[in-house]
């Protein structure tokens, strides 16, 4: 009984000794390298992007919901923020505002095909992969969405350059408020809402769920609604970190940010994809990046540690899984 008690304390508190570990391990072998404040820093700011698109896939899957999407609809909201702020000359605040509302249209279809055609998430959001890819692509014709660059129909941009507002979104500190106001955002909603109650229910066992009244479609959609919105700000903060819009500049997020979900739902035992978890989760994945490269491991290396955590994740969150 001890020994089972002990297997389980370990699992529940994995994240938060590996992320202890990671500390201990780096800093004797890098020293002030890596615990210096600027370093720190980089670690915050690495993780921000991470936990926000963490945040967006946290709330899809309290319901048992599924979105391999984020990463592509999340480079179609940076097209639209960046195009907005250059190609049209809009406030920033504007840009922002058709930023979400653009992002929220399209997830619409997720919506339709999940709901109303009744498809699995994953499948749904497997195709609209590569509906994202070529409609964010035919939209800026190829290229990316930058200062100093031509619109796809030849027109010259009402902005020629970006302004300081815009960069420092990107930035430390706001990068890490933004981030720290996402999070606390969603533990509010998931942890002290009728809403994310709700929606706990329907993931823990929708049949029970629908039996006790709860409409599943109409908090299936609000859930999809709120990740629209965070996808959004994901791209918002992609592209003003790097100054522009690239090609699939937000696809490389997916899979750290399933990561740092998987790592969070083990945290404390919890259970269920959960905010504090996610960014436990998002902060572990970075560090370890962090200290890798600090460390001069090459940098084709570091998808396989991310994998490996991942893998990890899942063990911890499945293979001990209480029935």
């Amino acid at each position: 009984m001890e020994r089972k008690k002990l297997i389980k304390f370990g699992i529940d508190w994995a994240a938060i000794l590996a992320l202890a570990l990671c500390f201990i391990a780096f800093t004797a072998i890098k020293g002030s390298a890596f615990m210096s404040q600027s370093n720190m820093v980089n670690i915050l700011r690495a993780m921000a992007i991470t936990t926000v698109f963490g945040i967006a896939a946290t709330i899809t899957m309290a319901p048992d919901g599924f979105d391999m999407s984020a990463g592509t609809l999340g480079s179609c909201s940076a097209y639209a923020f960046v195009s907005s702020y250059l190609w049209f000359g809009q406030s920033l605040f504007m840009s922002v505002v058709i930023t979400i509302v653009t992002t929220l249209i399209l997830y619409q279809l997720t919506m339709f095909l999940i709901l109303v055609c009744k498809i699995p998430d994953m499948l749904a959001t497997c195709a609209l992969m590569f509906v994202h890819q070529g409609l964010g692509q035919w939209y800026i014709g190829g290229g990316a969405v930058s200062t100093g660059m031509r619109t796809p129909w030849n027109a010259e941009p009402l902005r020629i350059a970006l302004s300081d507002s815009f960069s420092a979104i990107g930035r430390a500190p706001w990068i890490i408020i933004i981030m720290l106001g996402c999070v606390l955002a969603a533990y509010i909603f998931l942890g002290f809402t009728k809403f994310g109650r709700y929606l706990y229910a329907m993931g823990g066992n929708k049949e029970a769920a629908k039996l006790s009244g709860i409409d599943i479609k109409k908090y299936r959609y609000v859930a999809g609604m709120i990740t629209a919105v965070f996808i959004a700000i994901g791209g918002i903060l992609v592209s003003s970190r790097g100054s522009s819009a690239q090609v699939m500049c937000c696809d490389n997020y997916l899979m750290p940010s399933l990561a740092a979900v998987f790592v969070g739902r083990t945290v404390g035992g919890a259970e269920k994809p959960n905010a504090l978890g996610t960014m436990i989760g998002s902060m572990l994945v970075s560090t370890l990046e962090n200290g890798l490269t600090i460390c001069a491991v090459p940098f084709f290396v570091l998808p396989a540690v991310k994998g490996a955590v991942l893998a990890l994740a899942l063990i911890a969150a499945y293979a001990y899984k209480r029935e």
